[in-house]
């Protein structure tokens, strides 16, 4: 029978944690719900606070986790924010992928992928997390580049493999899809996206963003859809 001492020092080991479903022991920072716990409570506190202002000790007591269960998972602030954007980045690349139906035409397609990927990019969450990137920029430099390179999937390649499935079954006639790619997401945010990150308006109504959507619908099937159809 294992003594109440014992059992108190297993729990306080630092390099290996209980894993509630199987009753084993999984290694050091690789226990998911234990990761999502840290990475929700760095989310809060980021919130609340720029990058600057928040630290490990915050993060620690938001997350209700020892220090030295966060520096098991996470070597600094730095790789915390890096681990929160490549989450979020993920989800919304989830998003968009789902979106886009072969099934449907082209212009509902396009309408979905548009309004999730606007949605997600002008969100609270994204807006400040872009900010606290810019505001770094100048003495983080990596921080910055890995903002917008840490996975290869992003909302433009995403859009680029569709478009030139289009092209492939003739229903889009397009040179350079990496170049339409870009502009019928620069056309589906003209106007908000700036808006939102500096400041100058609060969260973006459902129309708003719907209407932005509909006007780049028709610009790029003006310049990209089928010859008859223009």
């Amino acid at each position: 029978m294992t003594s109440a001492k014992s059992a108190q020092q297993e729990k306080s080991l630092p390099h290996q944690e209980q894993h509630p479903s199987s009753g084993g022991r999984r290694a050091a920072g690789e226990d998911p719900v234990k990761r999502e716990q840290i990475l929700e409570g760095a989310k809060r506190v980021f919130m609340r606070s720029n990058f600057d202002a928040a630290s490990m000790n915050d993060i620690t007591r938001e997350a209700g986790v020892s220090k030295g269960t966060l520096y098991v998972y996470f070597e600094n602030k730095e790789d915390l924010f890096e681990a929160l954007i490549a989450r979020e980045r993920n989800r919304i690349v989830s998003s968009i992928k789902q979106s886009l139906s072969d099934i449907e035409p082209i212009e509902e397609a396009l309408h979905d992928f548009a309004v999730t990927l606007v949605t997600s990019i002008t969100s609270d969450y994204t807006i400040r997390a872009m900010r606290t990137v810019l505001g770094v920029i100048d003495r983080m430099p990596r921080l910055a580049q890995r903002f917008f390179t840490a996975t290869p999937e992003n909302g433009y390649t995403v859009l680029k493999a569709y478009l030139e499935q289009q092209v492939t079954a003739g229903t889009l006639l397009i040179d350079d899809t990496e170049l339409a790619a870009k502009q019928f997401i620069e056309l589906s945010m003209a106007g908000l996206f700036k808006g939102r990150l500096f400041g100058m308006c609060d969260a973006l109504p459902a129309g708003q963003i719907e209407k932005n959507v509909a006007s780049a619908i028709r610009v790029f099937m003006a310049a990209y859809g089928p010859r008859d159809a223009r």
